[in-house]
């Protein structure tokens, strides 16, 4: 069992490590310009970014100090010391004023670029949270009531971000508009986000958006998600459509993802399979509802417990949760409470369910669960106690089931995000 567990974090830890900015960012970025840097960073690994592009270009390269500045927002908590960048630490998963502030100090930053300059956009899951510019004739307070809204409907992250960019001034392209006078935007990204979509990365500030202020209604009708007057009345407006492919702004802008869920899902396997599991691999987008997602993947684990053989069955992605009760959890943790509600009971499995930036659910804290482990000792440990499974699921209340239990996994920020990491494995 031990054993198990022990195996399930070195697996959670090489899908972190694969994806870290002092891993994946150098190799990435661009020459020095002739004129200055503006570094401007948004998202949970945004302060670690800069910190790498700050050795890179300071040190390495020996660019000058004061042609290098900039501007990197990220969690409250995810902060790290740096030499020319401000790092601003903001709300996350709700905006806060700090988002705001930060939102529009980075347009001021990008408007002043000029032929020479390099504007390098540093993006990272969180990065939507992190910049705020509510577009004109919306309130912060309004906005932000959207994105609570939609974070507790059900909605995918992508169905999200496309109501996001709508009622904004720097997501859906409009950053890289502000920038045009730059020599050039480059922005190296981790994605967090299913199918590598650049366009929700951090709700795609930098790059042309598919979709609609159509697209963006049908998402709030989809969950009849009541909103306030003022929204109804900016998503009709065509003022605050976003900046489609063509436009004359993404002429000398670059994106490029440096880290990717799969590459981190992959370093997971690879432990599993040294480790003598054979591995079923549901691949690193796996999306839905928490509690679903657990009964299908119930299923592929009894099968897999009834064949004999060892078997590691992994999965990435994003779960969403349709919250109905009162209680504390997030996503990875009611799926892990929902697998074993499923499976009845847990003999020779243990199942690990994280996420990969530090955090699942929680209150914005850097003391936030990133996670839980469930195995028979989990099981057996709420038995003594008197836990009741079912009821904490009724209530959204994971936490306080795994918390009573042992079993929450804490690692702090990681400063990286490429999504959740799931693992069961079958002896």
């Amino acid at each position: 069992m031990n054993d198990r567990r022990t195996l399930l974090l070195a697996m959670f830890d090489a899908a972190v490590a694969a994806a870290h900015p002092d891993t994946v960012l150098t190799p990435h970025l661009p020459p020095k310009p002739t004129g200055r840097i503006i570094c401007l960073a948004a998202g949970k690994g945004a302060a670690a970014m800069a910190c790498v592009a700050e050795d890179y270009y300071l040190d390495s390269l020996g660019l000058p100090p004061e042609r290098l500045v900039g501007l990197a927002t990220t969690r409250h908590g995810h902060g790290m010391p740096t030499r020319c960048v401000e790092v601003v630490e903001a709300g996350h998963p709700y905006p806060d004023q700090a988002s705001l502030r930060s939102a529009d100090r980075a347009l001021a930053l990008a408007a002043e670029a000029g032929p020479s300059d390099l504007v390098l956009v540093l993006l990272s899951g969180g990065g939507s949270a992190n910049w705020i510019a509510p577009v004109d004739g919306l309130t912060f307070e309004q906005k932000r009531d959207v994105n609570k809204a939609l974070l507790k409907s059900g909605a995918a992250i992508d169905e999200i971000n496309i109501v996001r960019r709508h009622l904004s001034r720097i997501k859906g392209g409009r950053l890289t508009r502000a920038a045009r006078h730059a020599e050039a935007i480059v922005t190296l990204a981790i994605s967090d986000v299913p199918l590598d979509d650049h366009s929700a990365i951090a709700s795609g500030p930098t790059v042309p958006d598919p979709t609609t202020l159509a697209d963006a209604q049908a998402v709030l009708s989809k969950y009849d998600i009541a909103v306030d007057t003022a929204v109804r009345r900016a998503l009709s407006d065509q003022k605050n459509e976003s900046y489609k492919a063509g436009d004359i702004a993404f002429a000398r802008a670059r994106v490029e993802l440096i880290a990717r869920p799969r590459q981190s899902l992959d370093a997971a396997v690879r432990l599993a399979k040294e480790a003598g599991y054979e591995v079923i691999d549901l691949g690193a987008d796996v999306q839905g509802e928490a509690r679903e997602v657990a009964r299908d993947h119930a299923r592929i684990a009894m099968r897999a417990r009834s064949s004999g053989v060892r078997t590691a069955i992994l999965s990435g992605g994003e779960l969403t949760v349709t919250v109905r009760g009162t209680g504390r959890g997030g996503p990875n943790q009611e799926y892990a409470l929902a697998l074993a509600g499923w499976l009845g009971e847990m003999n020779a499995i243990s199942v690990l369910a994280a996420d990969t930036d530090g955090a699942d659910g929680g209150l914005g804290r850097p003391t936030d669960p990133a996670g839980a482990m469930i195995d028979a000792v989990t099981v057996a440990r709420a038995a003594e106690r008197g836990l009741d499974l079912s009821g904490a699921l009724d209530n959204n209340d994971a936490t306080s089931f795994f918390e009573a239990t042992g079993s929450l996994i804490f690692s702090g920020p990681t400063l990286t995000n490429v999504n959740d990491i799931r693992a069961i494995l079958v002896d």
